[in-house]
């Protein structure tokens, strides 16, 4: 671990980037060039002590979980997050179209849509970032760990994640999700882990084996989606989507028609956050 120069480049880094750029109130008062450390830390989901050690020198050695959430906190590119690995003591991470590591880009964008329920995926079903609104709509998504991280999994091995669609959904989506699968599957090849996956799938879940031997792909979502959620009610939303074809990344964003209930639902669910309604 290179404290000094990782020291230096996290300090750099932090001044380069503007309130603005995070989607951030600048303020009257702000005096910092740059973003403060707080911010910075808040948006690596780490203390703001923990990073003001690292920046001056005296911080530990970062685990690969902390360096992973420093680049996509300070929104460094692939290059500049394999260098932050360097500086830190650790191999940087192969490149792979399946990396967790978002794009600046993408995540610019999911930085100014705050107020609105949006997340960005994984090829995998992995949530890897999602904003207030979307957590209050569909839960905490980060958070899961191993096979569980994928949607996919969790639909046919967790029967909670069924609850925040209607019942009479629930064959469609994982007819979707298995036919995704398949897709991405045959793209990345046998020894791939989306491959491993399904083979994992296969020997957990008959429903799943089922509609694997099925053999369907090219399933899409419509437009539409419908939602239930504990405390507001059902919504239909339009679920739109912006693709990063260098990570395969998809940003995806959930709206509503003006003038409907779930418009008006969908409000409330975006001016109370995830701060007093709870999805399942």
């Amino acid at each position: 671990m290179n404290r000094s120069e990782l020291a230096d480049f996290l300090r750099v880094r932090r001044e380069a980037l503007q309130p603005e750029d995070l989607g951030l109130p600048r303020g009257p008062r702000r005096r910092a060039h740059g973003l403060r450390r707080e911010e910075v830390a808040e948006m690596s989901g780490m203390s703001t002590d923990y990073y003001a050690r690292l920046e001056r020198g005296s911080g530990p050695l970062p685990s690969e979980q902390m360096v992973a959430a420093l680049a996509r906190g300070l929104r460094l590119s692939l290059a500049e997050r394999d260098h932050l690995f360097t500086l830190a003591g650790h191999a940087a991470p192969r490149r792979a179209l399946r990396s967790d590591h978002v794009g600046p880009g993408l995540m610019r964008i999911l930085d100014r849509m705050q107020d609105t329920p949006a997340q960005i995926m994984g090829s995998l079903g992995e949530t890897l970032v999602q904003t207030k609104p979307a957590v209050a709509l569909l839960g905490e998504q980060t958070h899961y760990t191993g096979l569980a991280r994928s949607n996919v999994y969790r639909w046919f091995t967790d029967p909670s994640s069924r609850l925040i669609y209607p019942v009479a959904d629930h064959p469609s989506h994982g007819r979707i999700y298995t036919a995704q699968l398949r897709q991405v599957a045959a793209r990345q090849g046998p020894r791939s882990p989306a491959a491993a996956l399904a083979n994992r799938l296969l020997g957990e879940s008959e429903e799943f084996a089922a509609i694997w031997n099925d053999h369907q792909v090219g399933l899409t979502y419509a437009e539409e989606k419908r939602f239930v959620h504990p405390e507001i009610g059902e919504l239909t939303l339009h679920c739109q989507f912006l693709l990063d074809p260098d990570q395969e990344h998809c940003l995806l964003v959930f709206t509503a028609t003006p003038g409907t209930d779930s418009y008006d639902r969908l409000q409330l669910l975006t001016v109370v956050g995830d701060q007093q309604l709870t999805a399942p």
